[in-house]
């Protein structure tokens, strides 16, 4: 499931998932300083134990994950899920973002992007399979729920997001999420992404997404939301507001 961020701030993508302050200045290729002198950077290969954590933190009871998720030992599955899309998909085929100050790694932000074709043997590879564990089924059954309403042209696509629970209300969330929105409006793309939290719908209306489509996950699976933010004319109020 395509980027989201629930109460506990975080949403997995497909094997592929208030109270926001805007980080100031414009730059977003590098470091960049907000509320707390918390930095938003690009992610390196060094921040992947890290990032594993705060995701694995931020979906702990993500009500997705808990239907595609097996229960045995969810919470080391959710984190092997989270360090493989980063490792083998975000890092190499996509973009990541991480905040916190010195060195922490306190939110995160992983994305695809239309300037790389991702592997399809990456979301089929047996470790996902085993990783769902008895949600398997599950799981490529809620994929296939919500594939049909995405993006058959180029977008950007905000895979996962997620906040530590100690650091959330901070402006964490969109600090993270603005990199790619700017990135996004300097190509001229749309951004996608699913959820499955009402919350969220609320979150992402404030930086310019609407809802194009919502389904029900079968066999009494969650409700997920579609969203897509249209393609803006980049500057300094093009990454929300």
């Amino acid at each position: 499931m395509r980027g989201a961020v629930p109460r506990a701030r975080g949403e997995t993508a497909r094997g592929r998932r208030p109270g926001v302050r805007r980080a100031s200045g414009r730059a977003y290729s590098g470091h960049q300083m907000i509320a707390e002198d918390i930095a938003v950077r690009p992610a390196t290969a060094q921040d992947l134990p890290a990032i594993a954590d705060t995701l694995a933190e931020a979906f702990h009871d993500y009500a997705w994950m808990r239907w595609t998720v097996a229960a045995g030992d969810h919470t080391r599955r959710v984190r092997a899920l989270q360090l493989y899309f980063t490792e083998r998909i975000g890092l190499p085929h996509g973009r990541v973002w991480v905040a916190g100050g010195h060195g922490a790694v306190n939110a995160v932000s992983v994305w695809t992007t239309p300037a790389t074709v991702v592997p399809a043997e990456l979301f089929t590879a047996p470790e996902l399979a085993e990783l769902h564990g008895d949600r398997a089924a599950q799981a490529h059954a809620a994929d296939q729920a919500v594939a049909p309403y995405r993006p058959v042209t180029p977008a950007w696509f905000l895979a996962t997001i997620g906040v530590r629970r100690g650091h959330q209300g901070r402006g964490l969330g969109g600090a993270v999420l603005r990199p790619g929105l700017a990135e996004a409006d300097r190509e001229g793309r749309p951004v996608y992404l699913e959820t499955a939290s009402e919350s969220n719908v609320r979150f992402y209306r404030r930086y310019g997404f609407e809802v194009t489509a919502e389904t029900d996950v079968p066999d009494g699976g969650p409700h997920a939301w579609c969203m897509t933010r249209p393609a803006r004319a980049p500057g300094p109020e093009g990454a929300g507001r």
